[in-house]
């Protein structure tokens, strides 16, 4: 399943699954629109959700690389050290789809609990997962994993949306881009440093 379907994506008037009283009317260039009745009142809320898109050559196979990636304890060696970030589910955890991770993380002095479920699990293939409880509106990961001549090519894309309408607009172009390119500039370096670079 696509990232486009495992966040929602139902015909044009249809009633969110997941959000009684919320009716998604349309989407532009990645914009969301969304009829929220609440007491026969409607309000009109827009999501904007953006993308971000990195790709990697690493010298393993898909399944070697896709193991490293698969354990979420690896996750805290290529974070960078200013998140404090750490995984709060005790080992072992059993990886699929529907497994459950939450994290712990201090964002800008602000500490934060981060709660993600594997949604989709193709092991040397790719795997998804989408935050439940953090401090996106919306965060859907995708990691793919391609094999190459010279190794495996590890491509990330991440589509996610913040919430709080145009103070997170504000707040994604004064710090969170900035703050995502930082996190998987070092992600990159972190990875190339432990499993190499062709």
């Amino acid at each position: 399943m696509d990232p486009e379907t495992l966040n929602g994506s139902w015909s044009s008037g249809h009633q969110s699954p997941c959000s009684p009283g919320i009716v998604r009317r349309g989407r532009s260039s990645g914009i969301h629109t969304w009829v929220i009745e609440i007491a026969s009142v409607k309000v009109i809320e827009t999501m904007h959700v953006y993308t971000l898109h990195r790709e990697q050559l690493v010298p393993l196979s898909p399944v070697e690389t896709f193991d490293f990636f698969a354990d979420a304890f690896n996750l805290e060696a290529i974070t960078p050290p200013w998140l404090g970030f750490e995984v709060a589910t005790p080992r072992p955890i059993a990886m699929g789809v529907g497994a459950l991770i939450e994290y712990r993380l201090r964002l800008h002095a602000l500490p934060l609990r981060w709660l993600t479920r594997i949604e989709a699990w193709e092991p040397g293939r790719r795997f998804a997962d989408r935050q439940l409880r953090g401090p996106y509106r919306l965060w859907h990961h995708t990691h793919a994993f391609a094999a190459d001549e010279r190794g495996t090519v590890m491509r990330d894309f991440v589509r996610y949306a913040l919430p709080l309408g145009p103070v997170g607009r504000l707040a994604r172009a004064v710090l969170v881009r900035r703050d995502l390119d930082r996190i998987f500039d070092y992600r990159r370096d972190a990875v190339a440093s432990r499993l190499g670079s062709p």
